[in-house]
């Protein structure tokens, strides 16, 4: 399917969520079908479930009623679809990012591979290691983890899902999510 044609993923924020997962584009799969994390071959629905950042395994069709559970979705390029080394540059917009951040104020950040966590901090994906980042206090929590995607299975480690699970959890027993 042409680049051109392919649907961007909307924004699932809103203010004061939980945690936001973040990732650098659309996969193709994900742009043809307009979910999240849509290609069968990807471990974020699975992970999510199994760190028990969700109380079930939920469909890729189903990514907007996680915003009921306080997490959201966006991406760094919301026009640009593929593998991470598919997407443009030109369409990487960390400052349309942050602006998002800075608006909404979620409690805590994923980013769902080591390429879009480089990418919001400028540096090689060497230098991004997994897990809790070193807190910003203009920023909300950020914790990087292993990209769910099948094409990066020799990466792959759910123990940084884990972690962020267990901070989410603590987050709630100091500040239970008001319903919206």
């Amino acid at each position: 399917m042409p680049a051109a044609t392919l649907h961007r993923l909307p924004d699932q924020l809103r203010p004061n969520l939980r945690l936001v997962f973040v990732g650098t584009a659309a996969s193709t799969r994900s742009a043809e079908l307009g979910h999240y994390y849509a290609h069968p071959g990807n471990r974020f629905w699975r992970a999510v479930h199994e760190a028990g950042i969700t109380p079930r395994r939920y469909q890729p069709g189903e990514f907007a009623s996680l915003l009921d559970l306080g997490i959201g979705f966006t991406d760094l390029s919301k026009s640009g679809a593929g593998m991470d080394h598919q997407i443009a540059a030109e369409t990487i917009d960390v400052p349309g990012f942050k602006a998002k951040i800075e608006k909404f104020r979620p409690r805590t950040i994923a980013f769902t591979s080591k390429k879009a966590a480089s990418l919001f901090y400028g540096k090689p994906s060497s230098g991004i290691a997994l897990g809790r980042q070193q807190r910003d206090e203009n920023f909300s929590e950020v914790f990087v983890l292993p990209s769910p995607s099948g094409a990066a299975s020799g990466h792959w480690t759910l123990e940084p899902w884990r972690e962020i699970a267990a901070w989410v959890a603590a987050l709630d027993t100091q500040h239970p999510q008001t319903s919206s």
